[in-house]
């Protein structure tokens, strides 16, 4: 009989019962197919989860691993979560910090003229909804990057190989003033949720499947407090995603933008 455990005590039994059922000394990294989780939960004698997925997830962008997992990692790195193929999963290791970042705490916010219809703000369902209105909006990925762009699709939900299905956020295409076209395939979270290096190399890999003659520019959202949101460009180099520009955006009421910021912003590069 299964004990009833719930949330996070339920998905650590069933993710730390099939990380354990794999790992050995020296392994860097090993993959796993997602219907061990439901052995695993027969196992630790827990409920199934009704989205077997979701525990997945779970650990890619809202919680840290289970204590047992993280203790087997050598000093420097620890282990992430990635797709690996249809109904495949990968446990891999990772420097530290490679896995998820955060916006800085040391960069001022540039006050932006808000946007966003009231009606939209009232009824977005969720944080992440939320965070890609007031960006699209707002067009805070052109005022980011110095493009025209057009929002082309919401979750798109596909295939990648050596992947599996991957989702993303929302994509943007766009041209510069030479007329060179983009994909920007765009990050987005909110509460919690953490922003994923994993993700923004499956962005990256789907532009480059199904765009190849667009340049990819990948962009991340978070939501901060005080109404801040955080723009960040990232490149692949030696296949790690890095951080090319961070920038923080505060959307305000226009007469809330006084003489004084505004000369602040034109002595700006």
């Amino acid at each position: 009989m299964s004990t009833k455990k719930t949330g996070s005590a339920q998905y650590s039994s069933i993710i730390d019962r099939i990380f354990q059922s794999h790992w050995k000394m020296g392994l860097t990294e090993f993959e796993f197919h997602r219907d061990e989780m439901i052995g695993a939960a027969i196992e630790v004698k827990v409920d199934r989860p009704d989205n077997l997925g979701d525990v997945i997830y779970s650990f890619k962008f809202r919680r840290e691993l289970p204590l047992s997992i993280v203790r087997t990692a050598p000093k420097g790195f620890s282990w992430i979560l990635e797709g690996a193929g249809h109904g495949l999963y990968r446990f891999r290791l990772v420097k530290v910090g490679g896995s998820t970042f955060v916006p800085r705490g040391d960069i001022a916010a540039i006050k932006i003229p808000d946007a966003t219809p009231e009606i939209i703000g009232a009824y977005a369902l969720g944080d992440e909804q939320a965070l890609l209105a007031k960006v699209r909006y707002n067009r805070l990925v052109d005022i980011f990057l110095g493009l025209t762009t057009y929002s082309l699709q919401n979750h798109l939900r596909t295939q990648v190989k050596g992947m599996g299905q991957i989702e993303i956020d929302e994509i943007y295409v766009g041209l510069n003033r030479n007329g060179a076209q983009f994909v920007i395939p765009v990050q987005a979270k909110g509460g919690s949720d953490k922003l994923s290096t994993v993700q923004t190399k499956q962005d990256i890999a789907c532009c480059e499947a199904k765009f190849p003659n667009l340049i990819c520019r990948p962009v991340s959202a978070q939501f901060m407090s005080d109404n801040v949101i955080a723009l960040f460009e990232l490149t692949l180099e030696n296949g790690d995603p890095l951080i090319v520009e961070e920038r923080h955006y505060r959307l305000v009421p226009a007469d809330r933008i006084e003489p004084s910021d505004q000369r602040t912003y034109a002595g700006r590069s």
